[in-house]
């Protein structure tokens, strides 16, 4: 029997990775006013339904999904979240 699962990816850049997009973007958001900015970062996430047996056999299908498409593993840190959907 199937349960459908859902998986909550998020995709960050390890640290010491440059970050043009998120540094620009604290740029402008301090141009327009904002102060005390420590720092913005660019995230990248992804919500997948998907059916498995169970929650392991549905974060393995995630951890691959990652390996083989999601994430480049020289600059990207993935956290993978399962839940029932």
């Amino acid at each position: 029997m199937c349960i459908v699962y859902r998986a909550e990816v998020r995709i960050e850049l390890k640290a010491g990775v440059a970050d043009p997009k998120g540094a620009n973007t604290k740029k402008a958001l301090e141009l327009l006013g904002f102060r005390g900015l420590k720092g913005v970062k660019t995230v990248h996430a992804f919500s997948i339904d998907l059916d498995a047996a169970n929650d392991g056999e549905a974060k393995a299908q995630v951890d691959d999904m990652c390996k083989r498409l999601l994430v480049n593993p020289v600059i990207h840190a993935p956290r993978v979240t399962i839940s029932k959907a």
